[in-house]
């Protein structure tokens, strides 16, 4: 295999987006968590780039690292205690090693026997830059125009991701929402405040060798 430019570039986003991905459930801080996720979706960028789709790549910077990472750490900031590092519990690591590798394992037996279809090691030989693959020049616009037609297109599916799009705002409402009003604080030690404590005046004591008559001494 030869090792050219555009492999080098290839191997370099790979690594960035897989390991990226890696420490995003590796790491017991939500904070770094959602910093290494960015970091993910920047290298998924870069792969839409190295399959000349830099629309995709555009997506992928503006919305899921310009919006969606950067709601996710809005998110992780409001919620109270939530920046604190997690304990893991051994358990947590087996059963979710068992589940990436039966993932794993049936991604393998469902694209392998595709890729032998498509004639093995030289199933993209029809998309090479010696016979490149027919794009119609306004397939964006068709692409936007299918979204919002309601006879046939993908109308439907467009507003129910945007009904979850805001339950998931509510819920991260109600997450930052305190459950019960604070207590009041008391003006003393609050930061920010000086206050002056008055001590009430003691009355003075009589030890019987004042001049002052009183009652019922004397009469």
């Amino acid at each position: 295999m030869e090792l050219t430019f555009e492999s080098v570039l290839f191997l370099v986003f790979s690594v960035i987006t897989l390991g990226g991905a890696l420490l995003v459930v590796t790491t017991r801080n939500l904070f770094h968590a959602a910093l290494y996720l960015m970091l993910s979706f920047f290298g998924v960028a870069g792969l839409y780039v190295l399959l000349s789709a830099p629309f995709l790549a555009g997506v992928q910077v503006v919305v899921y690292i310009g919006a969606i990472a950067i709601l996710i750490i809005f998110g992780i900031m409001l919620t109270p205690q939530v920046t604190h590092v997690i304990a893991m519990r051994r358990s947590q690591w087996i059963a979710g090693t068992a589940l990436a590798l039966i993932f794993f394992l049936m991604l393998v037996s469902v694209l392998t026997p595709m890729v032998r279809e498509l004639g093995g090691e030289d199933w993209n030989a029809e998309f090479t830059q010696d016979n490149p693959a027919d794009v119609p020049a306004d397939s964006i616009t068709t692409m936007g125009r299918e979204l919002v037609d309601l006879r046939g297109g993908y109308a439907l599916p467009f507003e129910i991701a945007s009904v979850l799009l805001m339950a998931a705002m509510i819920g991260a409402v109600l997450l930052v929402k305190p459950d019960e009003a604070p207590a009041e604080t008391p003006l003393v030690g609050r930061p920010g405040i000086d206050v002056e404590v008055i001590e009430p005046a003691m009355p003075p004591i009589d030890d019987g060798q004042s001049d002052v008559p009183q009652p019922g001494i004397g009469d």
